[in-house]
């Protein structure tokens, strides 16, 4: 008995070791997302996802500086495309997997409660966060979201600039800022819903937030790769996106 649960346990960790697993890039408004995604690739798949989060444009300038990465997740088409551009992705276009949406968030305890969009321009709001705009796509969606309802010039000064999205809502939820322009993946997750409260940004005012893939060419495990881009876009995974705050392409 001894010796056969040693040899089952001996089996156990032997094939924990050879577990097949994939190397994602996430673009940071994913990261309440990817938990979700990971276990039930996992299941499905028996494959496991290493995923490692930021804004789009450092994943992409880390992806063409050699990250050992197998697929990026953008929260954009452009910095997908420069992977392409350089010769670097398996495909001769980004795939899209995703539509993501833009809220303004506060925090329940407030005293800008109820919030609405003319929040922004309330004469009490010292701080507003957004992700950087040259790093982050939600960040550029939000400071042309801003630029269309022409509050740009009386927000600005009062802007906090998150270095990603994910970070921009961090600053919002502990009270380093007062309001916050953030994704609605952050805004959906238990936490966000149970502290504060949301309102959605247009879409039709800002440049669409289309959140597009790719596969490494050198990547080992492009098979497994695009058997998981393939995933994304089946309808039980696609039909699940709203629940998470993303809008399915298909």
């Amino acid at each position: 008995m001894a010796l056969a649960a040693l040899a089952l346990c001996w089996e156990a960790v032997a094939s924990a070791q050879t577990q097949e697993k994939l190397h994602i890039a996430a673009a940071a408004d994913l990261q309440p997302v990817m938990p979700v995604l990971a276990d039930e690739y996992q299941k499905t798949s028996g494959v496991k996802l290493v995923v490692s989060f930021g804004s789009s444009s450092t994943l992409a300038q880390q992806i063409l500086n050699g990250a050992p990465i197998d697929v990026f997740l953008s929260a954009d088409f452009t910095n997908p495309e420069k992977i392409v551009a350089a010769g670097m992705a398996d495909g001769s276009a980004p795939t899209q997997y995703a539509k993501g949406r833009l809220v303004l968030w506060a925090r329940k305890d407030s005293p800008l409660q109820p919030i609405t969009i003319d929040s922004l321009t309330d004469k009490r709001v010292t701080s507003v966060a957004i992700a950087n705009p040259l790093h982050a796509p939600y960040g550029l969606s939000a400071e042309r979201a801003l630029k269309a309802l022409k509050m740009y010039d009386v927000v600005a000064p009062h802007l906090v600039i998150a270095e990603n999205i994910a970070q921009a809502a961090q600053f919002v939820e502990s009270g380093n800022a007062q309001l916050g322009l953030i994704s609605l993946t952050s805004a959906s997750s238990a936490h966000f819903q149970e502290v504060g409260s949301f309102v959605r940004i247009p879409s039709a005012i800002h440049p669409p937030i289309m959140q597009c893939a790719v596969v490494m060419a050198k990547s080992e495990k492009k098979a497994e790769a695009h058997a998981f881009l393939d995933w994304l876009l089946s309808e039980k995974v696609q039909a699940s996106l709203p629940t998470m705050g993303l809008e399915r392409v298909k």
